[in-house]
């Protein structure tokens, strides 16, 4: 089951988005497929070295190691994400998609990751938020 491949990019006065934030659409599409996939290693290769992660209901970390120690902690490696649309302008990209647990009943978790992308087009934060009702 591939990634879905929509994605927006906007445009300004000067046309295209930048060569950055282009590089940037590409890093979060893989930093999902090898979350996907459970390899951490390649995953680690795209994440800035001071990166931050920030979960809802949890303290926000800091720090490529301490980023993959949540990503360790949480997998279960059987939790696919599944992405609907990227949308990207002046060095953020932001996912839409569903948390899917296969060997699970429960609904899809449907979420909203905002990244912010650094001058070397690595992952420079993640902030994730879910869809839940009010």
């Amino acid at each position: 089951m591939g990634m879905n491949s929509n994605h927006h990019v906007c445009t300004g006065p000067q046309g295209p988005t930048d060569l950055i934030t282009a590089a940037g659409i590409d890093h979060v599409r893989l930093v999902y497929d090898y979350l996907n996939a459970g390899d951490l290693d390649a995953c680690a290769s795209l994440l800035h070295d001071d990166v931050e992660y920030e979960l809802p209901g949890r303290p926000p970390v800091r720090g490529r190691p301490a980023v993959l120690h949540v990503h360790r902690e949480d997998a279960t490696f059987t939790t696919r994400h599944e992405i609907d649309r990227v949308v990207a302008h002046d060095h953020s990209v932001v996912a839409v998609g569903r948390r899917v647990l296969p060997a699970s009943d429960e609904e899809p978790l449907r979420f909203v990751d905002f990244f912010s992308i650094a001058d070397d087009a690595l992952v420079r934060a993640c902030t994730r938020y879910y869809h839940t009702a009010p």
